[in-house]
């Protein structure tokens, strides 16, 4: 246990250097480091085969077990990275982890990226990426939505655009540590940025700045649903697990919206797992391993 602690405070070092990036820094070279840190946490290549693609010009890919597995259900997963980095790469050890729980094949998918492409980008990429599963032949009520971080962010707002389309919504909905409020006004960003080794208020404002740019004239664009799912309308939505750390300034972001589903009559479940910091699962620790077990068995008891 003393190794695997060290282990992971080493990481958490390592996690926290890269978000000390500022907009002064090489941006490329900010989102290269977050591709390495996909391959530093790594997991078991043999578990899955990748086939990387295009969808129209978005960078995607599937992820398909080496085994047996159902092929009924499909996961759609969009990566994490505060909006302006991330990729197919980083989240590669997660999808591959969720994938091999959960018994399912995900896609994923390299949504365009802030500040050179600011938001609506993010949500008209996951709107083209829904219609090719559904050209495939996929029902909506085939597909699991999930993401972690502004991924989960991404994931409601894709839910919440469907909905306000009048169109069919996903079998449910999967969120680790989703960053589901830009307007930054949960209390946990106070209360938890000593014990948060990951975030901080700042690198989120960064983020935030350069995923709506507008905000620098008008602030309250902050509340849009489609910016900040939190203040979304979830009447007659899909069920909804929402996992996140007690050790994490984003803490409000998921526990606010569980209170909201519920108070909408949706099927929502929260698990708040003591002293475990943001996007947690991405690590090797027994608990990581925990967690994504138990968003398979959300999954397997629909």
């Amino acid at each position: 246990m003393p190794n695997q602690e060290k282990k992971q405070q080493g990481l958490m070092k390592i996690i926290k250097a890269i978000h000390n990036f500022t907009v002064n820094d090489d941006l490329e070279k900010y989102r290269r480091s977050q591709a390495n840190l996909g391959r530093l946490l790594g997991t078991k290549q043999s578990e899955a085969s990748y086939t990387e693609f295009l969808i129209d010009d978005i960078p995607s890919e599937w992820i398909h077990l080496n085994r047996p597995h159902q092929n009924e259900t499909i996961i759609l997963y969009c990566h994490g990275g505060g909006f302006f980095t991330g990729s197919l790469e980083y989240s590669r050890t997660l999808t591959t982890k969720l994938a091999s729980a959960s018994s399912s094949d995900i896609l994923s998918f390299n949504y365009r990226l802030a500040p050179e492409h600011p938001s609506p980008a993010a949500l008209e990429d996951a709107l083209k990426v829904w219609g090719y599963l559904m050209h495939l032949g996929y029902g909506a009520k085939n597909v699991i939505l999930a993401g972690d971080s502004a991924g989960g962010n991404l994931a409601l707002s894709l839910a919440l655009k469907l909905k306000e389309d009048g169109r069919i919504l996903p079998k449910a909905l999967v969120l680790f540590s989703p960053w589901t409020d830009l307007t930054l006004s949960g209390a946990s960003h106070e209360k938890k940025a000593a014990l948060d080794p990951i975030l901080t208020k700042d690198y989120l404002e960064r983020a935030r700045c350069a995923y709506v740019p507008e905000s620098n004239s008008d602030a309250s664009i902050y509340a849009d649903p489609f910016v900040s799912p939190l203040y979304g309308d979830y009447t007659g939505f899909p069920p909804v697990y929402i996992q996140v750390g007690t050790n994490e300034i984003l803490l409000n972001d998921s526990t606010d919206l569980h209170k909201k589903l519920l108070r909408q009559d949706v099927a929502a479940k929260l698990t708040i797992y003591k002293g475990m910091w943001h996007v947690f699962q991405m690590s090797n620790m027994k608990t990581a391993t925990e967690a994504i077990n138990e968003a398979a068995q959300f999954l397997f008891r629909l």
